[in-house]
């Protein structure tokens, strides 16, 4: 499955990249890849992985995930 995360609160390359991190490290995620113009994160993830999951992962990093779609 293919989800759009819209985040909130990553102001550098270097937030970008700890979401990116963070995300990849979920199981079942197959690729993350961040915007961080646009304010998004694309996840390429197998049907298991849940959206409280994916959120989870961007919030412990104090980032405000708005949507996922």
């Amino acid at each position: 499955m293919k989800k759009v995360m819209n985040i909130e609160g990553m102001r550098c390359p270097h937030c970008s990249a700890n979401v990116e991190k963070a995300l990849c490290a979920l199981e079942g995620v197959k690729s993350a890849v961040v915007d961080l113009v646009a304010k998004t994160a694309t996840v390429e993830a197998e049907d298991s992985v849940s959206d409280a999951a994916l959120a989870a992962a961007v919030d412990d990093l104090g980032f405000d995930v708005k949507s996922i779609a």
